[in-house]
């Protein structure tokens, strides 16, 4: 696992249609618009805000976190319009023992069901295993969250299985959560 690439400058990813790059102030009202849609956040362990000062604060937070070097946000930009936010994604839980990464992401509901979660998890994943050197990168879904299920195995992830009653996420209590993994193995089988 290759820490400091992730660490030592914010990483900025991009493919053709898809930029992953900071989160900025300049972004609150996009950032504000998908944190305070109870929508977004049905299936996550992420209570909504609908105080635009506390989202506000969030932009601190997420530099907080990046700077423990615990988890880092990008936002998701279309390429060539890095001013309109369209959602989120991150990873964090580095396991160095294991050599593993959990990752997340959710989108701007204007933004559903157009493939952009399955093309920035694409962006992702192939940074975290061409860069970072991660070996084992994870996704834990809500049972009833079948697009985010959809969107990791797109991406050629796979069921584990069902953690029961394994989690405590905010605003939902206890929870069933799938698992869904990818190994570096599996990606450069995939890709050979």
């Amino acid at each position: 696992m290759n820490l400091e690439i992730i660490f030592n400058q914010f990483p900025v990813l991009s493919s053709a249609e898809l930029v992953l790059n900071k989160i900025e102030e300049s972004h609150l009202d996009e950032l504000f618009g998908i944190y305070s849609n109870d929508k977004v956040f049905e299936y996550c362990g992420i209570i909504p805000k609908h105080n635009k000062a506390a989202v506000s604060n969030m932009i601190g937070h997420f530099e907080r976190d990046y700077g423990k070097r615990s988890r880092i946000k990008w936002g998701i930009f279309a390429a060539g319009d890095e001013t309109r936010l369209l959602g989120i994604i991150e990873a964090c839980e580095f396991n160095q023992k294991v050599n593993m990464v959990t990752i997340g992401y959710f989108l701007a509901e204007a933004e559903w069901g157009k493939g952009i979660a399955s093309h920035a998890v694409e962006i992702l994943v192939d940074f975290l295993f061409k860069q970072a050197d991660i070996n084992r990168i994870q996704g834990e879904v809500m049972l009833l969250n079948e697009p985010s299920k959809q969107v990791l195995l797109k991406n050629g992830f796979m069921k584990e299985g069902m953690l029961r009653q394994a989690a405590l996420w905010s605003g939902k209590g206890v929870v069933d959560l799938e698992i869904y993994s990818i190994l570096q193995e599996d990606y450069i089988a995939v890709r050979q």
